[in-house]
């Protein structure tokens, strides 16, 4: 979803691209997501874990966006030797192959708000503590210390986006396991019911994943960012049952059902959370533009015309 929509963005700006996609349709890998560009792009299908292809890739690139990943943070207590390969091995890959190959391009890699946890304070700014609660909160914070490593080691110019909770149009949907906004219009399309778990009082952070791509955007086009770590999100903190009720007003006749947290769930389970965007903004001049309401509309129009491409 992410890689695909900063793909279109920068081919409608001219730039030559270049996509690298293992294409696991687990992990979100669809080749409509690029159908419009397929033209204009090369793209190769490729694993992260390659080195090899990775090195190919890398060669001449003025700038890299680092988004391959294993992206549940559900799996990733369950197999994380798996999280461990992708989300640590593959992008120890990219970086020794830009340090053989190409030590100039400017890096953007994509980390996560799961590296903070339980929250002990919102909005949560990038100093506060990293209170972990899965593998993949784990490796996504060593991905970020590798980032900044090779840059202090090695000069290369990188920089780390912690992502708050991202949503949007081509963006896979064939299971749960992450993306809650686009499951949920999923099963309001189906005309099944909403779950809603507890009181739903539980706030959260969504970001249009357009807005995602500009926040990315900026980050290599402004020198100041590089060795840096930011937040991306709306800066806004919505209680889930609010989310679940735009989604239900945005597709009518759908219902909402109120349960208790599963056990596995509820371990995992950080608290509010709303991210603090200041530094991001202040530095880039970035801001968030699509509202939860507005973004939930695309979205839906978007599957509404592409349900076939995507269940």
């Amino acid at each position: 979803m992410i890689g695909s929509t900063i793909a279109h963005l920068a081919v409608a700006q001219g730039a030559k691209v270049t996509v690298l996609d293992a294409m696991m349709p687990l992990y979100g890998g669809n080749p409509f997501n690029l159908h419009q560009i397929l033209e204009d792009i090369d793209f190769i299908q490729g694993d992260i874990r390659d080195f090899e292809t990775v090195k190919a890739a890398v060669q001449g690139a003025d700038y890299i966006f680092s988004l391959a990943a294993q992206v549940s943070y559900v799996d990733s207590n369950v197999h994380p030797l798996l999280d461990l390969d992708i989300n640590c091995r593959g992008h120890l890959n990219l970086l020794n192959a830009c340090v053989q190959v190409n030590r100039q391009a400017r890096i953007v890699f994509t980390s996560s708000r799961f590296v903070y946890g339980t929250i002990e304070y919102n909005p949560v700014d990038e100093n506060h503590p990293f209170n972990c609660l899965s593998i993949y909160g784990i490796n996504k914070l060593a991905g970020e210390k590798y980032y900044r490593f090779y840059r202090d080691a090695h000069g290369l110019p990188t920089v780390s986006l912690r992502l708050a909770n991202p949503y949007g149009p081509r963006q896979q949907m064939k299971h749960s396991k992450y993306g809650i906004v686009n499951w949920f219009i999923r099963l309001a399309l189906e005309k099944k019911p909403l779950t809603v778990y507890g009181e739903g009082n539980q706030r959260r952070d969504y970001i249009f994943v357009e807005d995602v791509a500009q926040a990315a955007m900026f980050a290599a086009l402004t020198p100041e960012t590089e060795g840096q770590v930011y937040n991306v999100g709306s800066g806004i903190g919505t209680p889930f049952k609010e989310m679940v009720n735009l989604v239900a007003q945005c597709i009518p006749g759908t219902e909402v059902h109120q349960v208790e947290w599963p056990k596995d769930r509820q371990f995992v389970e950080t608290g509010d959370y709303i991210s603090d965007i200041t530094r991001i903004t202040q530095t880039t001049g970035w801001r968030p533009r699509t509202s939860l309401k507005e973004g939930i509309v695309q979205t839906v129009d978007y599957y509404r015309q592409h349900r076939d491409r995507y269940w």
